[in-house]
């Protein structure tokens, strides 16, 4: 099911165009408007899911979907064997934006720890 109000819905539904870089049945994953890294790829399931704490157990393969994506995406993007950053924000404190869950995966660039 989708919100026809959200955002990346709009994305996975085509439309709002977006530089897709992959797909498959459940995932899809573009390029962030607003990159914080030479490679910044965002990373959503097709189904719409607000936040983490809307997950349920049977969400388990979608999870796990994202994060083979990400891997894939890291290989092709070359960023895979210097390193790469994924991470997930949880609700507005966290700075999720768009309250359908997403990854970012972040890379070409050094990255520093604690983040912001």
């Amino acid at each position: 099911m989708n919100d026809s109000n959200c955002l990346f819905c709009k994305i996975a539904e085509g439309e709002i165009k977006a530089d897709v870089i992959h797909e498959s049945d459940s995932v899809l994953a573009f390029r962030d408007i607003n990159p914080q890294a030479p490679t910044h790829v965002l990373i959503i399931p097709r189904q719409h899911i607000a936040t983490i704490n809307d997950l349920q157990d049977k969400d388990a393969g979608i999870i796990g979907s994202l994060f083979a994506a990400a891997r894939d995406i890291a290989k092709a993007e070359g960023v895979h064997t210097d390193g790469y950053r994924v991470t997930m924000n949880c609700n507005k404190a966290a700075g999720q934006t768009v309250f359908h869950l997403h990854l970012h995966l972040l890379g070409g660039r050094n990255f520093a720890w604690p983040p912001g």
